[in-house]
């Protein structure tokens, strides 16, 4: 096989990245839909704690990875940014086991809070959504070797990327630690 050969993203890779896409949202929005009906916990659950810790971890990880990537060190990029993707999805796999378990919890803060809350929550899991397929191509074009493409859409997906994983531990701290 040749080296453009080995570049190219076919459109089986695209099948693929997206048909795990869609089966992971389709998983979360099940989980969601049947879970059992969320009450407001005094205290996060195991689950959650894991959760917040495994989330913020990925955070540092790509932080990590882009510092890496910014000082041309390409190995420790390579393992920032693989490691940030495992904790993503051991995040994912415990977020779905707490979410089967107690359902969504609801927030108990009033006046001003509530719709910063809710700013904070709903481009979280819209974004959390689009992660999934960016993750994944970002992902498959830098392990590949290709490089322009990997650098393209690692523009996007970063800051992103970034921004769900903040923003879940921001959410985090606002259900459980806020009035």
């Amino acid at each position: 096989m040749t080296r453009s050969a080995t570049l190219e993203e076919t459109s089986t890779v695209r099948r693929i990245i997206l048909a795990l896409s869609l089966a992971v949202m389709l998983a979360v929005l099940a989980v969601m839909a049947l879970a059992p009906s969320g009450t407001a916990a005094a205290q996060p659950s195991l689950l959650a704690k894991l959760n917040v810790t495994l989330n913020a971890s990925a955070g540092l990880f790509l932080l990590a990875g882009f510092a890496c990537v910014r000082a041309g060190n390409i190995t420790w990029h390579r393992r920032c940014m693989l490691s940030a993707f495992a904790l993503s999805t051991v995040f994912l796999v415990s977020y779905v086991l707490h979410h089967a378990q107690v359902g969504s919890v609801p927030f108990r803060g009033t006046g001003l809070l509530r719709p910063l809350y809710f700013g904070i929550l709903v481009p979280h899991i819209v974004l959390a959504g689009v992660i999934v397929p960016l993750a994944l191509f970002t992902l498959y074009r830098g392990w590949v070797g290709n490089v322009p493409a990997h650098r393209r859409i690692a523009r996007v997906t970063l800051p992103l990327w970034l921004f769900v994983s903040l923003s879940g531990v921001v959410v985090y701290a606002m259900l459980y630690y806020l009035p």
